[in-house]
């Protein structure tokens, strides 16, 4: 639970102090999309719910938190209140591998407000990177895909992540976003997902000859040997690799005009007989570059992709919130809350998402609507109850089930929403009801304004 900001600490101990703590409710999303994303990927849910059912405050913790100046003037109570601290409220979220859009909550929160208030950082922390990375992932792996034939996508992206515990984030949302796998040992044993990796150039360069270090390494490794050939000339690499024989897994390109070079490669692995040897692409790829490659015939058999996938370079951060929507009075009265600043304004109360499709299966449009109100006419409901009483019910879907729903979904997305440069928007629609609230909001917090 240290994992947060200050102020939310300093909010939890004013409200404490204040006795202000009814139930209530924020929700999470997405105000608007990037530029170059028209839709993304729902990515992080598993670590969030893991967070919210185990996070407590250490005794550690706590003693610092009781030397800090902003806290001096603050009781033992609160101090104490923090040691048997555990989150017991419900949650409503959208499952890992939902397409998602602007504007739609993917995740309501309803908790004593304290409590609600507490997970704000973390729960945006984890769900904004992900779901950023996951949706970045699943366009690479369209690109590799494009021309309808299969290209495995790994992520090769931890040496160039914000630090060790983002690359191990990022692998997972990678995974869940369509990659086949990824170079990140840890990752592979905490999540099992597969990992890949064969030898850098270091290995090449620490043998007196390209060949000696060529047949040393598929030697020891007989089985999986694919050999990085760009270390001193390409063409001599791939002729090296050519010697080792029937059993040669692959090559790999890592740097250089990739698409002749893969179309020179292959003249000589095949010409060797190597026509089950796979040639392997890495070095600053992203969907773009992917793409014109492909464009430009070249012939490569899958892609590692590091920096671009695991930074999201293009649009590395979303505009990730998390509002109080509603609270609850003592009497039981819902009280609706809301944002005004400029630009910036939220919807009011506690809401549903509802998809609705064409009579082909296909997304045609989605309905934001109040969760008291009726569902459109055979729409899919896209958030479901996580939590309750701060615990996770029944079986939390894994991050398998999670990249079949990318591939589910992504399926059912029409084409044009698809594009890398230019795709059309998807449409999502708010309710009236939804509006007449935000309206009676917003003049109710007016008048409370100006008396």
């Amino acid at each position: 639970a240290g994992i947060t900001d200050l102020y939310e600490l300093t909010m939890a101990a004013a409200y404490f102090a204040t006795g202000r703590n009814p139930r209530a409710t924020f929700e999470l999303w997405v105000r608007d999309l990037p530029e170059k994303r028209s839709y993304l990927i729902a990515c992080g849910l598993g670590e969030a719910l893991d967070y919210l059912a185990n996070m407590h405050f250490t005794s550690e913790m706590i003693g610092y938190l009781r030397d800090l100046e902003v806290f001096r003037n603050i009781g033992r109570e609160f101090f104490e209140y923090l040691a048997d601290f555990r989150f017991s409220g419900e949650v409503w979220a959208v499952p890992e591998g939902r397409v998602v859009f602007a504007g739609e909550p993917l995740l309501r929160i309803t908790a004593p407000l304290i409590e609600s208030q507490i997970v704000e950082t973390f729960l945006m922390t984890v769900i904004n990177f992900q779901t950023c990375v996951a949706t970045k992932a699943s366009r690479i792996v369209a690109a590799a895909d494009d021309d309808g034939k299969h290209r495995p996508v790994i992520d090769f992206g931890l040496r160039r992540a914000h630090g060790p515990a983002a690359g191990v984030s990022a692998a997972r949302a990678a995974y869940i976003g369509g990659c086949e796998g990824t170079s990140n040992v840890y990752a592979g044993k905490r999540y099992g997902i597969p990992v890949f990796g064969t030898a850098a150039h270091s290995w090449t360069m620490a043998f007196d000859t390209e060949i000696e270090a060529f047949r040393e390494y598929h030697r020891i490794f007989p089985d999986s040997t694919i050999l990085l050939i760009d270390t001193y000339d390409v063409r001599r690499g791939a002729l090296n690799a050519a010697k080792i024989g029937g059993n040669l897994r692959g090559v790999r390109l890592d740097s250089g005009e990739m698409a002749s070079q893969s179309r020179m490669v292959r003249q000589i692995l095949d010409k060797a007989g190597l026509h089950e040897a796979k040639i392997v692409a890495s070095g600053d790829l992203d969907e773009y570059r992917i793409t014109d490659l492909l464009a430009r015939r070249a012939r490569i058999d899958s892609f590692g992709v590091g920096t671009s996938l695991v930074t999201s370079r293009d649009e590395p951060s979303l505009q990730c919130v998390y509002k109080l929507v509603e609270e609850e009075s003592p009497d039981g009265k819902i009280i609706y809350k809301m944002k005004l600043s400029p630009e910036k304004a939220s919807f009011p109360c506690a809401k549903q998402v509802w998809r609705v499709l064409d009579d082909r299966g296909e997304f045609r449009y989605d309905f934001v609507a109040a969760v008291d109100e009726k569902a459109p006419e055979g729409a899919e409901r896209m958030l479901v109850r996580v939590m309750e009483n701060g615990r996770v019910i029944g079986e939390t879907p894994g991050i398998e089930a999670a990249r079949e729903m990318v591939r589910s979904d992504l399926a059912r997305l029409g084409a044009i929403y698809k594009k890398l440069r230019h795709p059309a928007r998807y449409e999502v629609v708010f309710s009236e009801t939804l509006k007449r609230r935000y309206n009676d909001t917003s003049q109710n917090l007016t008048a409370a304004a100006d008396s």
